[in-house]
């Protein structure tokens, strides 16, 4: 007769190995999702990032060109307020 020992692989055995494996895959499947989701998420927050990078950049151009545009503003209101002006020796005449 044989002992139980000598069986081999009893159902109880069996069962704890297979809910062993299913919780192993269950947690792997878990961490690459996890994983694919930080992955674009982080691929969205680089795309956004660069996109900001370029409107800062664009935004301090457009600063400069309105600087620009203000002093020959500037510039051009003084010259034709000097043009303005009567001369002393065009109004003796």
């Amino acid at each position: 007769m044989t002992s139980p020992q000598e069986r081999g692989i009893t159902l109880g055995v069996l069962s704890i190995a297979l809910i062993a494996m299913a919780i192993v895959l269950i947690l792997a499947l878990v961490k690459i999702y996890l994983s694919n989701r930080i992955y674009y998420e982080s691929r969205q927050t680089n795309r956004l990032e660069r996109q900001v990078a370029a409107l800062k950049e664009e935004n301090a151009l457009l600063h400069m060109r309105v600087e620009k545009l203000k002093y020959k503003s500037q510039i051009a209101d003084t010259i034709f307020t000097i043009e303005d002006d009567p001369q002393p020796d065009q109004a003796s005449g």
